[in-house]
């Protein structure tokens, strides 16, 4: 019986440790989830694999390199589970300023985007609004890989038109219903030195 119970105890033990390093494993992953450094890094990235480009440019095969037109279809397909509704790209040409729709009627939002380097004025925002007024939409969002300047970000108070920056952008991309989180796995630094790194 003795044994029985030192047997148990053991494996609870076990179990305790184990667990323990697992939630440590997951703190640590959760921490650099959050640190705007790794946001801001992969907003640049971001910005990098949906700029348009002045001339052409060769890239490796490891990276991915979309055309701006794409990132409207990336946007959408994020965005939809912001707003959960399905998403509609508007065509390339002739949108008068109208990247994505989502839903209908009462419910419908409208979105403009951008794969911008430097921070957003309030232009793009004012066409935005103005689709906004003439479709009676009450919704309305614009994204920027960047950011907003201070007139961009007054000219939008009061107007329920959400300004998305990139760090806001990647937080959204990591969180979305098929989370980029589930696509990294994390594996411990593991050195000569010791078996598993402390954290």
């Amino acid at each position: 019986m003795e044994y029985f119970i030192i047997v148990i105890l053991l494996g609870l033990l076990i179990f305790l440790l184990k667990n323990r390093r697992s939630l440590r494993e997951e703190e640590y992953y959760r921490q650099i989830i959050v640190k705007d450094e790794f946001k801001r890094t992969i907003a640049l990235g971001l910005y990098q694999r949906f700029c348009k480009e002045v001339e052409e440019k060769k890239y490796s095969s490891t990276f991915l390199k979309n055309n701006p037109l794409e990132f409207e279809h990336f946007i959408a397909d994020v965005f939809k589970h912001k707003y959960g509704l399905e998403a509609f790209v508007t065509k390339s040409s002739g949108d008068f300023g109208v990247d994505i729709e989502h839903g209908i009627g009462e419910d419908k939002v409208l979105g403009q985007v951008k794969c911008y380097r430097e921070d957003m004025g309030y232009e793009t925002i004012a066409i935005l609004h103005s689709n906004m007024v003439k479709q009676n939409v009450s919704k309305g969002y614009v994204v920027s890989t960047a950011g907003f300047n201070e007139n961009a970000r007054s000219y939008a108070e009061g107007l329920d038109i959400d300004l998305i920056n990139g760090m806001d952008l990647v937080e959204m991309w990591i969180n979305h219903k098929s989370p980029i989180v589930k696509t990294i796995e994390y594996q411990p630094f593991i050195n000569d030195k010791s078996d598993t790194i402390n954290m």
